[in-house]
């Protein structure tokens, strides 16, 4: 019973991996290979905190700190995300 919450955690990450390849199947040049790249690392990271929350086991405090780390690296992904879309829009309108 200790493997479903990793599970539904690695579940959760499959929609960023088919983003990820949604993007990186159009290669129109670095900015769209950037937002590929961006959805996969947050795919990684999501599936390393489903790995971190499996190995945490039982122990309560193990696995608030890996899941605060996988928030953390997710958001700081989704910021860049945004970041880099905003910035390719400049360039495009330039």
């Amino acid at each position: 019973m200790e493997a479903l919450a990793p599970l539904l955690l690695a579940l959760t990450g499959l929609p960023a991996v088919g983003i990820a390849a949604w993007y990186a199947r159009d290669a129109r040049g670095p900015y769209v290979r950037g937002i590929a790249l961006r959805w996969a690392l947050a795919s990684l990271a999501i599936f390393g905190g489903a790995i971190g929350l499996y190995f945490a086991g039982g122990d309560r405090t193990a696995g608030t700190v890996v899941v605060v780390a996988m928030v953390v690296a997710v958001n700081a992904l989704a910021v860049s995300l945004v970041m880099h879309m905003k910035r390719g829009d400049r360039d495009t309108r330039q």
